[in-house]
């Protein structure tokens, strides 16, 4: 596969953490649910329920910034590629390197958070260096306000303003979640989502307690690009296939 289809996409999450899939609710990481599955048994189950897409986080990258989990993300990534589909990574996503490293693994696109507000020149030189459809920003935002370091730590920028000064450095897609929302199993924030839609003229994935189907169509009816879904599935409150049906019917 050498690119994505224009079609609204259910993006499957699996959360890494010390080598094992996790969920954090609302990003906190002393209250982790910890699963029984391999990284790559959640990767080859999602392959087959069609999934054409395949959203990775790796945590520990995403608060301290190291890429322990890369045999990991390695692994999933030779899945990805055995399936035919595509490997979105997150987490600890800080320099061209890891970039570089990130895509000769097999990730389709890496998504760049805590640097797109630290180091924002590095977003420039990513989308020159790897091309526009490699990055995505993640703007992940706490009542508004990006949150950085694995949502430790608040950034005062407005995800809003994140997302118009990223579209001028050529990003041309965003990850954006509403950290409150994130593994509440309640519903994400329609609000905020079609207030960053229409920010910039790039594509909005959703990310942060899609849990219904219903919940699925309104955000594609939003014309969004997209949505993460993580919780709903660990929990059982929503089967792969029918997100994915609905996503594209």
């Amino acid at each position: 596969m050498t690119s994505a289809s224009p079609a609204f996409e259910i993006l499957p999450s699996i959360d890494v953490r010390g080598g094992m899939v996790v969920d954090l609710y609302q990003g906190d990481f002393n209250r982790e649910t910890v699963y029984d599955d391999t990284a790559e048994q959640m990767a080859q189950q999602f392959a087959q329920a069609g999934s054409r897409w395949i959203h990775v986080v790796d945590l520990d990258g995403s608060r301290d910034g190291t890429g322990q989990n890369r045999v990991l993300v390695e692994r999933i990534a030779a899945v990805a590629r055995d399936a035919g589909i595509w490997l979105e990574l997150g987490g600890g996503i800080r320099s061209l390197e890891t970039i570089d490293a990130a895509l000769r693994l097999g990730v389709t696109r890496v998504v760049i958070g805590t640097a797109a507000v630290e180091q924002p020149e590095l977003v420039s030189q990513a989308v020159q260096r790897f091309g526009a459809e490699a990055i995505v920003v993640g703007i992940d935002s706490r009542d508004g306000v990006v949150a950085t370091r694995g949502w430790t730590e608040g950034s005062g920028v407005r995800a809003t303003e994140l997302a118009e000064q990223m579209a001028e450095r050529g990003v041309v897609r965003f990850v954006c979640t509403d950290i409150t929302r994130d593994s509440t199993l309640t519903e994400p924030n329609f609000a905020s989502l079609e207030e960053l839609a229409k920010a910039s003229s790039a594509a909005v994935i959703a990310s942060g307690g899609v849990t219904t189907l219903e919940q699925v169509r309104r955000l594609k009816q939003l014309r969004l690009e997209g949505a993460i879904i993580g919780s709903a599935l660990y929990a059982g409150k929503l089967r792969l296939e029918d997100a994915l049906a609905a996503a594209r019917h």
